[in-house]
């Protein structure tokens, strides 16, 4: 799929991850950039087209897709994370992730999913892969929404439509604003994503941390989930 004449969607768009995307498909020549957003006022990018969507208000994503039913290109940005723990954190909580990044998700892309061709996208997380103190809720969500990108990759195949995974560690947003250690710049994941996406890409691995964090996975777990690592992990 190429960028230049395309009509994108990216939700989350008013800051962070989903902003530079935005950015970064108008200075690639995308035809039109719908810009959604919970809160419509918080999108401050001259040249898009704002949209109000809240991924938990079926209603909201109907009545974006009547609007905003020219897409091509559809970009699963937005998300939440109110790091609980399973056994004691707050299930509403809990509950919330998995309505934004797994059943949020579903209902966008049921609604603005390519006729035929065209791209689906969905920004993931290293946190996909594996589960780390203080953000055990978000994980299983990013694990849901990543199971949820296979299988849509699977239903929208015979129409010509790519489904592209992406995955990162942490980025230097509002978002990760509490994690201290290294992060990458938004510019990095706008960039890779989109890069990906005209390569024909089904999973883009921004950094090589998420790269060495996917090869853990075929290894014993007893190698990553040691005891050391456990006990001097601390909540993001």
């Amino acid at each position: 799929m190429q960028i230049a004449g395309s009509v994108a969607l990216v939700t989350g768009a008013n800051r962070g991850i989903g902003r530079e995307l935005a950015r970064h498909l108008l200075e690639r020549g995308a035809a039109k950039v719908y810009a959604a957003a919970r809160r419509p006022a918080e999108v401050d990018l001259p040249g898009v087209e704002v949209v109000r969507l809240d991924l938990t208000d079926p209603e909201s994503i109907t009545a974006a897709a009547q609007l905003a039913d020219d897409v091509t290109l559809l970009i699963n940005n937005a998300g939440v994370a109110t790091n609980q723990t399973f056994l004691t954190g707050d299930v509403a909580q809990i509950r919330r992730e998995m309505d934004t990044m797994f059943y949020g998700t579903l209902d966008v892309t049921r609604a603005f999913a390519p006729a035929r061709g065209g791209a689906v996208v969905n920004i993931l997380s290293a946190l996909s892969w594996f589960s780390y103190p203080g953000t055990h809720s978000y994980s299983a969500a990013k694990a849901a929404e990543w199971a949820l990108t296979n299988g849509l990759r699977n239903e929208l195949f015979d129409q010509g439509t790519q489904v592209v995974g992406v995955h990162l560690g942490a980025a230097d947003t509002d978002f990760a604003a509490g994690y201290q250690g290294p992060k990458i710049t938004t510019t990095q994941v706008a960039t890779a994503t989109l890069d990906g996406i005209e390569a024909g890409q089904q999973e883009v691995v921004v950094d090589d941390w998420s790269a060495w964090i996917k090869s853990s996975l075929a290894k014993d777990p007893a190698e990553f989930y040691t005891p050391e690592y456990i006990r001097s992990a601390l909540p993001v």
